[in-house]
């Protein structure tokens, strides 16, 4: 495994900023623009994903990256149940509203078997060497 020295090394972060991004182009080339609400609130739970990941890397501890984690993996299925919204209102298609919840779904799934691995590691975080 390669050493993780940022939390933009961390594959889960990267996947979550990839969703982030396709939801944003969702937003940005689809009447959802206007629907200001639901637009807001899907691009606050997609990048909430990204961020609580990388709140929780710098926080230097295994438990608290887990809690944070576990709010990543939260807002990620917040995203996955917003898209059915998305969809239902047709402001995306069939097949895009297909790959981007497989996307969110494959990231929770990733998202929790990293807090699994974080649960049984040695390494508790690097705050509590002494």
């Amino acid at each position: 495994m390669a050493t993780i020295k940022e939390f933009e090394d961390l594959g889960i972060w990267q996947d979550a900023r990839s969703l982030c991004s396709n939801i944003y182009t969702i937003i940005e080339n689809t009447p959802l623009k206007k629907n200001y609400k639901l637009a807001q609130q899907i691009d606050r739970s997609s990048g909430s994903v990204m961020d609580n990941i990388a709140e929780g890397f710098e926080r230097n501890g295994n438990k608290e990256f887990i809690q944070f984690l576990s709010i990543a993996k939260a807002s990620c299925g917040e995203t996955r149940s917003q898209l059915y919204r998305v969809k239902d209102r047709n402001f995306i298609t069939e097949d895009e509203f297909d790959k981007l919840k497989s996307q969110a779904k494959l990231l929770s799934s990733k998202i929790g078997g990293f807090m699994k691995y974080l649960s049984t590691s040695e390494f508790k975080g690097s705050k509590y060497n002494h």
